[in-house]
């Protein structure tokens, strides 16, 4: 049986460095951490990756031969990815058991909230023995503004019903919320906002938005208090 983590989350949260952090720990307790390349617009990164989707296609390529824009080429090779999903099975298949996989996904938040190839994929690398949990990577200075916080929220929970697999939520960067200063989330308030108890920010949105989404605010509200409970 093979363990492993899907790492997701919007553009610039922190994926690669978080995947690169892993894999450092891990060789400075001598374990083995593999990372793989899920990302065909990757330019660059600093782990060291076992595999790597642009040897496969990229989307620089398909943005040439199929004149398709930036997203569409990413969707384009994703989708290419799972048709001949028997690539990345072969390169898998060298793995031992105490190996520990950590796949570097994308950061278009809708290949996880309006397809299911992810899903189809994660359903594909369980076939193959892996135990995975899902690691949504969320940006912490969303918690400055309580609009931005209520949407990451809503994409996670998007993902984490979407993929059907262990999930949890990391919030990243927090170095750079430190000190902030913003009338909307002061940083005494940040374990209001962190606490399950939604209320708090509830209130908070009633301050920062107009009267006409507050029925809008209170279902967000409730369907994340209905999660939390169950």
């Amino acid at each position: 049986m093979l363990f492993g983590q899907v790492v997701m989350g919007p553009a610039g949260c922190g994926k690669s460095t978080y995947c690169f952090t892993l894999q450092q720990r891990a060789l400075d307790s001598a374990r083995n951490v593999i990372v793989v390349n899920l990302d065909p617009a990757a330019e660059n990164y600093s782990y060291s990756a076992y595999a790597d989707i642009r040897e496969l296609i990229s989307v620089e390529h398909v943005e040439e031969e199929l004149t398709l824009g930036p997203n569409g080429a990413l969707v384009y090779c994703m989708e290419y990815l799972l048709e001949n999903f028997e690539w990345l099975e072969e390169i898998l298949c060298g793995l031992l058991e105490d190996d520990y996989v950590i796949f570097d996904c994308p950061g278009q938040i809708e290949l996880y909230t309006h397809y299911s190839f992810m899903r189809d994929f994660t359903v594909a690398l369980k076939q193959l023995g892996f135990q995975l949990c899902g690691v949504y990577l969320l940006d912490s200075q969303v918690l400055c503004d309580p609009n931005k916080y209520l949407g990451g929220c809503l994409s996670a929970l998007s993902t984490m019903l979407q993929l059907e697999i262990p999930h949890v939520n990391i919030l990243t960067k927090m170095d750079l919320v430190k000190g902030d200063t913003s009338d909307n989330f002061p940083d005494e308030e940040d374990d209001n906002f962190i606490c399950p108890d939604m209320t708090q920010l509830l209130e908070a949105l009633y301050v920062t938005v107009p009267q006409k989404f507050y029925r809008l605010n209170q279902v967000c509200s409730s369907t994340f208090r209905g999660f939390i409970d169950y």
